[in-house]
């Protein structure tokens, strides 16, 4: 993807050092990179996922300048980090990131965990227009008693000559455990939610989306599908298959319905509810007569429906498996397993609207995917000992996307 396009880049640079506005006025291109780095304390937390590899590797001072180095090499106009151990942050990482230029946000998860997520931006091309993190632990609801986190950054484009939409960019870490498909979908809907009240603009639509993270789901499992598709019938679905990660007879449990339950305060659709409680009365709307129980039929339809819903258009930025061979693509390997869990999601240019269900508030002017990084099988990786190694220094693989927003 990168050295010759970056050259040209480069060059044009160069050519117009008084910025002309011919080219920025109707696109503005940038990079967004997703990797989950490993924390250390996890690293030796696990350390039985890490028997193949040579001990040097796995010492953070051997790690963190790799990791530095891959990141400066690639260049992303905006990091979406997951695993990023606090003091580590604080020390070494901010301070390296902040003198190459980027600006960064950190949300490190709740309860006694020492690592989070962070999402850095170059300032040269975006400014900060809001910071929302999300705490998936709620202590009033028992389904939520797990501590992983999400953040979600709205950016505004720096375009000397045109007006642009702002871009919602978030980054989550979702529960590993492959027995808790109830927690899982749970802290996806809280993270949608979340997306859909940033992203939401006066007309009613969204501003372009890119969603990044470690889902710990796999391709084509119900919850992927639900990201990718707007929906989810779950009746029936065992809490143990909804990501996928592995096929055994454990977590067999269905899943209830609702999955959730009403005082989280997210419908079905994965948004806020606005009327929690029918306060509405106090208003002196005439409409006022009829809303509250307009509120309560709604509520209790959805009581019963197994469906889960979203109202944007996303794309995945990898295809997950390498069309000459049908050989699956990886983003993690380590003794225990190789899979894809890290995805770049997109807000994807709409080309035929008419017809969609839900068309009037899917978002026309979505991203146009101009490249990505190639990812890796297995056997790619297993030839170079798994991971890490002497040059990958985490357990996961960094992805990598540039897109175009026309304007």
């Amino acid at each position: 993807m990168c050295s010759h396009d970056k050259e040209k880049t480069k060059i044009l640079g160069d050519k117009n050092v008084d910025p002309k506005c011919e080219d920025s006025e109707n696109k503005f291109d940038f990079s967004v990179m997703s990797y989950n780095i490993l924390s250390q304390d996890l690293l030796e937390d696990n350390s039985h996922l890490y028997r193949h590899c040579r001990r040097p590797v796995l010492h953070w001072s051997f790690r963190f300048p790799n990791i530095l180095k891959e990141i400066k090499h690639f260049d992303a106009d905006v990091l979406c980090l997951q695993e990023v151990q606090e003091d580590h942050y604080g020390a070494e990482i901010r301070p390296s990131l902040e003198s190459l230029g980027y600006h960064c946000e950190y949300k490190m998860r709740t309860g006694r965990k020492p690592d989070g997520c962070a999402i850095c931006f170059k300032h040269s091309k975006f400014s900060l227009l809001s910071v929302n993190p999300v705490e998936f632990y709620r202590p009033d609801i028992s389904l939520l008693d797990r501590d992983n986190v999400g953040l979600v950054l709205l950016l505004q484009p720096k375009i000397p000559c045109a007006a642009s939409p702002a871009i919602c960019v978030a980054n989550t870490h979702l529960l590993y455990n492959p027995r808790r498909g109830d927690i899982k979908l749970t802290q996806l809907a809280m993270l949608l939610a979340e997306i859909s009240s940033v992203a939401h603009q006066k007309d009613g639509s969204f501003c372009p989306i890119v969603m990044c993270g470690d889902f710990n789901s796999v391709p084509g499992s119900p919850l992927y599908s639900f990201i990718k598709e707007g929906k989810l019938n779950y009746e029936g679905l065992a809490i143990g298959k909804v990501s996928g990660q592995e096929q055994s007879s454990r977590g067999q449990r269905i899943l209830s319905i609702p999955i959730w339950p009403p005082n989280l305060g997210i419908s079905q659709n994965c948004v806020y509810e606005v009327q929690q409680v029918p306060k509405v009365e106090k208003t002196d709307s005439d409409l006022t007569q009829t809303q509250p129980k307009q509120t309560e039929v709604l509520v209790t339809a959805e009581k019963l429906s197994s469906n889960l819903q979203h109202h944007f258009s996303l794309s995945s930025v990898y295809s997950h498996y390498f069309p000459d061979t049908g050989i699956p693509e990886v983003t993690t390997c380590h003794s225990r397993s190789a899979i894809t869990v890290d995805y770049i999601f997109y807000s994807a240019e709409k080309e035929d609207v008419a017809g969609h269900p839900g068309a009037e508030v899917a978002l026309v002017g979505g991203l146009k995917l101009l490249a990505r990084l190639s990812l890796l099988t297995e056997q790619d990786l297993w030839t170079v000992n798994g991971l890490p190694n002497e040059n990958n220094s985490s357990d996961h693989l960094p992805l990598l996307a540039k897109f175009r927003l026309e304007l």
